[in-house]
């Protein structure tokens, strides 16, 4: 019998390893393993999503793979991003590999010799368009913000800071391939830019975040998972713009694994004119308003030509209003991401909002014992309320709506605030702890743990548990790396960075 674990599954508990392959622990073997065996050989669940590696060979794209890693494996020891090398260079690997063996076996299909032209739309580090170029084909990447990586790279691999606004200034009609991997907001234009760019071109989507043509996608069908359902609309977009839209599951370390290819058109050449005015009457549909589109293709008695000879500009022109600049915006409304990346880690919430929801998870994990409001006495502890643990979900059933959704515009939401309310929570796998700071101080602290209170942080915050908690804190003032009250705060020390600007 053959057992796939999700990656999904893996995150949650077992080890994994960034170039897909996942190693379970101990403790999932022992406690889970069998209990999972018996219910996966009994069930008969068909999946909503293909076979990996449907659409390619699988043996050429592993010797390509094993070839790729080998060559590119010195880029995880410099670089220099915060994100976690292995993950994304090994991913890189793998999508640039998916796509050499796409493009081979398309050359071998059309007869061709040239190796395709390509444009990455949002290529973030730059490493695929990198591996790519490096493998003898011609392109390059743009994205709104450079990184520091891009310097590794050397003059060979082209990389453009600049921010891309679907119009008709942002056509590459020389070019064969649109890539677009993790491209955010710029995904469901992809099609429509690489349709619009020229009849020859293809493109080639990895979805990652659910984004409209102009703004965060609204799900309308219940019945499907989010995931599912932003897939079926980006190969809606896919058709609508007249490809041939097919769909493979790539081997990479990520829950977002489906790409979607459009290689062919559904229509010929001298029906560019029609089908391009069913995109525009698509796109203005995704704003509610109206468009009465067909459910196939272009029928044989389509026009094949605009009544009076107009081209694609004066159709586009006239759909998207009367006078609009044929050079415009193909629709009001679109964003570029900022050039800036703001901080969305809860850091930017107001304080008094943190220490609202801090005491109210407190409050739930303590089991309701009224917490305090001012500061409690030092004494000689007998019993400590250690409360118990609850896991995330049960926690935000008990926060208000209004809550959650300010917490869900900051990345991590719930999870987030709790880690960095690291003096009171301790979250571990998945459930959230009152933390015991006799176990903390006992524990052998590693060199790299910068969450543990260097002798610089010593009584510079005062102690959560000394003014709130319904015993107080659980170790005596001498011990307590938080001031006890006002008495014992120190002023914060600055840093040496600081200390040394002029």
């Amino acid at each position: 019998m053959c057992i796939r674990f999700s990656f999904v599954e893996a995150k949650k508990s077992e080890r994994w390893h960034s170039d897909g392959v996942i190693y379970p622990k101990p403790i999932w073997l022992g406690k889970e393993l069998l209990a999972r065996l018996a219910r996966w050989s009994v069930e008969n669940r068909k999946s909503e999503f293909k076979s990996t590696l449907s659409l390619i060979s699988i043996l050429r794209y592993s010797e390509a793979y094993r070839e790729l890693k080998e060559k590119y494996k010195e880029m995880v020891k410099v670089w220099p991003e915060v994100t976690d090398p292995e993950k994304f260079v090994y991913e890189d690997v793998a999508i640039a590999a998916y796509l050499l063996i796409l493009w081979e076996e398309e050359r071998a299909e059309r007869g061709m010799t040239a190796k395709q032209s390509f444009v990455d739309l949002g290529c973030g580090n730059g490493l695929l368009v990198h591996i790519l170029c490096s493998e003898g084909h011609p392109g390059r990447g743009i994205d709104v913000r450079r990184r520091k990586i891009w310097d590794l790279y050397g003059p060979q691999t082209q990389l453009e800071e600049d921010a891309i606004t679907p119009g008709e200034e942002t056509l590459f009609p020389g070019v064969d391939w649109l890539i677009g991997n993790h491209s955010d907001e710029l995904t469901p234009w992809i099609p429509v830019i690489a349709a619009r760019s020229s009849y020859d071109c293809r493109f080639f989507v990895l979805p990652c975040c659910f984004f409209d043509f102009t703004g965060k996608f609204c799900r309308r069908q219940s019945g499907k998972t989010q995931y599912r359902e932003y897939l079926d609309f980006i190969r809606e977009v896919g058709l609508s713009c007249g490809f041939q839209v097919e769909e493979d599951c790539l081997r990479i370390p990520s829950t977002k694994r489906v790409c979607l290819i459009g290689k062919s058109r559904t229509y010929p050449a001298t029906g560019e004119v029609w089908r391009d005015e069913q995109r525009t009457q698509y796109i203005r549909s995704r704003q509610g308003c109206p468009a009465s589109l067909p459910e196939g293709g272009p029928s044989p008695s389509a026009p094949q030509v605009a009544a009076d000879g107009a081209g694609h500009q004066d159709v586009r022109r006239a759909a998207c209003g009367a006078g609009a600049p044929a050079t415009g915006l193909w629709l009001p409304g679109f964003h570029p991401r900022e050039k800036a990346e703001p901080v969305r880690n809860c850091a930017s919430l107001p304080r008094d909002f943190i220490d609202q929801v801090v005491l109210q998870v407190a409050n739930l994990l303590l089991g309701g014992k009224r917490l305090n409001t001012g500061s409690s006495q030092e004494g000689i502890l007998k019993t400590w309320n250690g409360g118990e643990s609850l896991s995330l979900t049960e926690v935000a059933k008990e926060l208000d709506r209004e809550t959650l959704q300010r917490l869900k515009r900051e990345c991590g939401g719930l999870q987030t605030l709790l880690r960095n309310s690291h003096q009171v929570f301790e979250v571990l796998n998945g459930r959230v702890h009152i933390r015991d700071w006799r176990r903390e101080l006992q524990r052998e602290r590693r060199p790299d743990d910068k969450r543990s209170p260097s002798s610089e942080a010593f009584k510079t915050r005062i102690c959560w548990f000394f003014t709130h908690h319904p015993d107080g804190c659980v170790l005596p003032s001498a011990c307590c790396p938080f001031a006890h009250g006002p008495k014992e705060l120190r002023p914060p020390r600055t840093s040496k960075k600081k200390r040394q600007a002029p």
